[in-house]
């Protein structure tokens, strides 16, 4: 199975004039043959691929879609304040009311400030802890994803030794590691990035063990350092307040992006007042970080987060996907592992190295009508209802039923061989 005739068009067209056909998370290099690049139009829970095929998308845009694709209240609000402007000489009052929000929405907030992407926000934590220790050290959990800046790109091309200088790694969750790694650090440790919960790539996500954020948490009390969560992947998906606060443990800095504009573009950083000094004094700007349009978006966003039950919603939906998932694998006799927050889904088959089941299973829901993911976290969005997990059950059945009988889902996959080797 390969992906639709249009698609395959745009496609040939794309590897003319775009570097690979396609770059980083969109590119569908990785994925199985049959999913879709390009993509038509979104409503809700769904999408259209350039073939007019609608898919239930348990990707979201790889998390922006929070509320639905084209909420209309939330995309007025953008489009209102598009009309009065948007990208002006300097910003709105908008800016000041949605930090005013922040700092009252999230527990370790005093300020805030806005950019673009996720990782904008968290080059800018990087900045301000150095500017406020004077220090040069961090440390970062092995395979932990916090953007694509030189400083924490997983990949080596263009990136130089120096890039990654003054880096000392860990292991999530392991207090005995983190320890050792301060110890390392000495008296220039300048912070600790900490994922919100570990979500890296094509293995079992872990939610973070409170002990090990409370370790992370007393070193940087002792030392000096800044403690930063990056939550630009899980923020309002695990808790309505920095992600942490459900172990107990406030950060110094929090980076945020993704949903809280429902995919409008914007990101930001909040930061305790500890940090406000520092904050203040290091220079990070962007034309369009101070457009106004995202911002209405994300101020009609945050009012859904704080008036209405979206996020017991999507746990409720989540529960049930994933007991039904459990289920319908057992009686196909097929061993899955489902970890991570129920909002922040991921399926792993057991036996299966080289991920071969997982994407004979992939595309077998994609060709209901169902868009997973076969070695990345899922996401689950508030337009999504009952009848929607119920549909995706009854693919998931079949589609395991297909798995298990079709012997072409034991052939080794090569297309990851470089990356799981």
């Amino acid at each position: 199975m390969s992906a639709g005739a249009l698609d395959r068009q745009w496609r040939e067209r794309a590897d003319a004039v775009i570097p690979g056909g396609m770059y980083g998370h969109q590119s569908t290099r990785l994925l199985p043959d049959s999913y879709p690049q390009f993509f038509s139009r979104a409503k809700g829970a769904r999408l259209w691929d350039a073939d007019g095929r609608p898919l239930l998308d348990f990707m979201c845009a790889y998390g922006p879609n929070l509320m639905g694709y084209g909420d209309e209240e939330i995309d007025s609000a953008f489009v209102d304040q598009l009309r009065r402007g948007d990208t002006l000489t300097g910003p709105t009052p908008l800016m000041v009311e949605l930090a005013e929000r922040f700092v009252r929405l999230v527990g370790h907030a005093d300020w805030a400030m806005f950019c673009k992407n996720g990782g904008d926000a968290t080059q800018m934590a990087l900045m301000v802890a150095r500017a406020h220790t004077r220090r040069k050290t961090i440390i970062i959990a092995r395979g932990a994803y916090h953007g694509a800046n030189p400083w924490c790109q997983t990949r080596t091309a263009g990136v130089t030794p120096g890039d990654k200088a003054y880096q000392i790694l860990c292991d999530y969750n392991d207090v005995s590691s983190l320890e050792a790694a301060a110890e390392q650090a000495g008296d220039d440790l300048a912070a600790i990035f900490a994922a919100p919960l570990k979500h890296d790539a094509f293995v079992d996500q872990a939610l973070p063990d409170p002990a090990y954020a409370q370790k992370a948490r007393d070193i940087c009390d002792r030392t000096g350092a800044l403690l930063v969560v990056d939550d630009v992947r899980a923020g309002l998906r695990v808790a309505r307040d920095c992600s942490w606060a459900t172990v107990g443990v406030s950060p110094d800095l929090s980076s945020w992006g993704k949903c809280f504009a429902n995919g409008h573009p914007i990101s930001a950083l909040l930061g305790s007042d500890k940090a406000r000094k520092a904050a203040s004094a290091i220079y990070a700007t962007g034309s369009f970080w101070f457009q106004a349009a995202p911002m209405a978006a994300a101020l009609a966003t945050l009012n859904r987060v704080e008036t209405s039950t979206y996020l017991e919603d999507m746990m409720s939906l989540g529960e049930h996907l994933r007991s039904g998932l459990a289920e319908r694998a057992e009686a196909h006799g097929l061993g899955i592992r489902q970890s991570g927050p129920v909002t922040m889904p991921l399926v792993l088959f057991e036996d299966d190295p080289d991920l071969r089941l997982g994407f004979a299973w992939c595309s077998q829901m994609l060709s209901r009508g169902i868009y997973l993911h076969p070695w990345h976290n899922m996401f689950l969005c508030a337009a999504m209802t009952e009848t929607d997990i119920s549909s995706a059950l009854d693919a998931a059945d079949q589609s395991f039923r297909a798995v298990k009988q079709d012997p072409r889902s034991t052939e080794v996959n090569s297309k990851l061989s470089f990356l799981l080797a």
